[in-house]
């Protein structure tokens, strides 16, 4: 749910990322390999859509790093060459899928959902608990059969609550799969969020917080 987009070419790196908010994952932008490996280092990434041709450290070399510290991150490479060799030396590095420029938007995105779930801990398809399902692949929700207008963030972070199965999930963990570096732990996004996805929730109350911990379904 979290996605590290590295290419050079600015406004195709906030194309890339904008589509991607707008499918529900929480996004951050480089556009060089040395700030790539700064960010993968801080952040737990599910995948990373990472530009072969990248300045100051290449994209490959971003790959083999990443491969050779035993990162779950997944791999997409992005490159302006599709041939056949360009694909299997992409693929040799380490990378766990490959797409050649220019590329369909929406394979994209289904792409790095299909990385998503190779990753260490698979989501199912369809997530249930006290009435309430999601489904992540189509991105739906209902609660009791109705069903629930939910904003990207929302459904995310009902989704992290649901995939706890009962346990407590902390803000930080929330911020850290919902949100993207830019955000500001201090300024309460993670209690508006829940406020508002309570709301449409409806009665009677399913997220409890626990004092100190964090929220729990």
């Amino acid at each position: 749910m979290r996605v590290l987009v590295a290419e050079d070419e600015e406004i195709l790196a906030e194309l890339v990322a904008t589509g991607l908010r707008r499918a529900g994952f929480a996004v951050d932008t480089v556009y060089s390999g040395d700030a790539a490996l700064a960010y993968l280092g801080l952040h737990d990434y599910d995948v990373v859509v990472l530009d072969r041709d990248l300045p100051r450290v290449h994209g490959d070399d971003v790959a083999r790093r990443l491969v050779a510290s035993g990162s779950r991150t997944r791999i997409l490479m992005l490159t302006a060459s599709g041939t056949m060799e360009d694909r299997v030396a992409g693929l040799d590095l380490g990378a766990d899928d490959y797409v050649s420029k220019p590329f369909e938007f929406p394979e994209l995105v289904s792409r790095v959902r299909a990385l998503r779930r190779r990753s260490a801990r698979p989501v199912p398809p369809q997530l249930e608990r006290h009435g309430i399902r999601l489904d992540t692949v189509r991105r739906s929700a209902l609660r009791d059969g109705r069903e629930l207008d939910l904003s990207p963030k929302e459904f995310t972070v009902l989704q992290l609550l649901l995939e706890a199965d009962g346990g407590t999930v902390s803000a930080e963990e929330l911020l850290e799969g919902a949100w993207d570096a830019n955000a500001d732990p201090f300024t309460g996004a993670v209690r508006v969020c829940m406020s508002k996805l309570r709301a449409k929730l409806g009665e009677p109350a399913l997220i409890r917080t626990v004092q100190g911990v964090g929220y729990a379904l």
